[in-house]
């Protein structure tokens, strides 16, 4: 997927945030409890945000129950009002027919564009059978992830299904190196591969 124009979506994000009246209800959909930490920190005053843990790409299952356990722990620690977490089921086998064919892509390419696709359809599924006004992704915050493609999906989703995009590039402003300052502060579990066995195999 080519996203021809580059857009600033730290700026598009602070836009939105000026323009709020009340605090909204966002589902934020998390890849994982780093990744959340710094994301829920930076949107907890301007929004009643739920977390949706919904990573069918994760494997072993062992490593995915892993990581959720981290992102309620993360949850706990914080002790935000109204700060829940959504949780549903695994669906890897969804996962595994949804990026059949591509198995073998680079890590960043085609298969990884698909798995941002499945995750944030769920997520905007979710948000308008609930009545959020907003969904959203911390998966903007890795360095390793195209804030470009991700926020065009997102806004592909928002169209089709007539939920708020939460427009973001959470890696700016340092916000990559403060979710590892937090998770350092926090003592959470940082995995160090992506969450697929292919990228784990294509490192």
């Amino acid at each position: 997927m080519q996203i021809m124009e580059k857009v600033n979506y730290d700026k598009v994000l602070e836009e939105i945030i000026k323009k709020l009246e009340r605090k909204p209800k966002l589902l934020l959909h998390s890849c994982c409890g780093p990744c959340s930490s710094y994301v829920i920190t930076y949107l907890k005053n301007y929004f009643d945000i739920t977390i949706l843990y919904y990573n069918p790409n994760v494997e072993p299952k062992a490593e995915y129950e892993k990581r959720k356990k981290e992102q309620i722990k993360l949850i706990n620690e914080l002790n935000i009002p109204n700060l829940t977490l959504l949780d549903i089921n695994y669906e890897n086998e969804l996962y595994r027919d949804y990026i059949k064919g591509h198995e073998g892509d680079l890590e960043g390419g085609n298969r990884c564009h698909l798995c941002y696709e499945l995750r944030l359809k769920k997520t905007v599924l979710v948000a308008k059978e609930n009545n959020y006004e907003y969904f959203g992704t911390t998966l903007t915050v890795s360095p390793y992830k195209n804030a470009q493609i991700l926020n065009h999906i997102g806004e592909k989703l928002s169209q089709k299904y007539k939920v708020k995009w939460l427009y973001s590039d959470f890696k700016k402003k340092d916000g990559y190196k403060k979710s590892i300052e937090l998770s350092k502060e926090y003592n959470l579990y940082r995995q160090d591969y992506c969450g697929c066995l292919f990228s784990k195999i294509s490192e």
